[in-house]
């Protein structure tokens, strides 16, 4: 049965049904402080493919754009990958968001496995009032409360947007859900660019602004989380691009 996830009152809620919300069943996930992980599986970070606002320089956040035909090539490069790396995934979370979820349902689709899961929690970053500007008003209309890098520009506290603060508090809901639902199969997780560096920084315990300088997660591009993994180890995939 298709399933939702959602943060609500301090716990993950499980939302299941084919009609409706109302007519849905729950099931709720107590969500103690995320405590230091031995997770014995590996987690898989995948960005989606490019969506028809990065092609267009747009700063995305929650808009729903879907993927341009050089996103849907990169989703199915990516799936490739990971059928060709035997990275040995069974189980796939998604973003809700149709870029995201397409790129979900094309690997899993290669690798034959179940339909992904959507969740609310792996949602991009609320870019606020930055919503649906281009990426050239960053610098003006955020003015020193920024931080650049190779090829982004992150604006950091812009009027009703989440912080990256935030960020890093959703990321420890994730991980500690993840840690108490997971059971010895290896998952992918597939969301964004924001979330998927705070989802890094959380579970290696890095510092969020050291992370948002020290690379770049592109779209489609792969990181791991995996006790004891080298550094050098843990970008599985990258893919030459400039864009957002």
């Amino acid at each position: 049965m298709l399933g939702w996830l959602y943060w609500r009152g301090g716990r993950v809620v499980e939302c299941t049904g084919f009609e409706n919300r109302r007519a849905a069943r729950y099931r709720e996930f107590e969500s103690p402080p995320l405590r230091p992980s031995i997770f014995m599986v590996k987690i898989y970070l995948a960005r989606h493919g490019q969506d028809e606002d990065n092609a267009a320089g747009i700063l995305n956040g929650r808009r729903d754009a879907p993927l341009t035909p050089l996103g849907l090539e990169q989703a199915k490069v990516l799936a490739q990958t990971i059928q060709d790396r035997n990275l040995d995934i069974t189980k796939i979370y998604s973003s809700p968001l149709q870029r995201a979820y397409e790129t979900a349902v094309i690997v899993a689709d290669t690798l034959q496995i179940e339909i992904p899961q959507k969740t609310d929690l792996l949602i991009e970053r609320d870019f606020g009032i930055m919503t649906g500007k281009h990426i050239t008003e960053i610098e003006t209309l955020c003015s020193s409360e920024i931080i650049k890098s190779d090829p982004i520009i992150y604006f950091l506290s812009p009027q009703e947007a989440e912080t990256f603060p935030l960020l890093i508090e959703r990321a420890k809901k994730i991980l500690t859900w993840l840690n108490e639902i997971n059971t010895d199969k290896n998952i992918l997780l597939v969301c964004h660019g924001d979330i998927g560096k705070m989802l890094y920084a959380t579970f290696y315990n890095l510092h969020w602004k050291d992370i948002l300088i020290e690379f770049h997660f592109g779209n489609s591009e792969i990181l791991l989380l995996s006790e004891n993994t080298p550094i050098e180890e843990r970008h599985v995939h990258k893919v030459e691009q400039h864009n957002h």
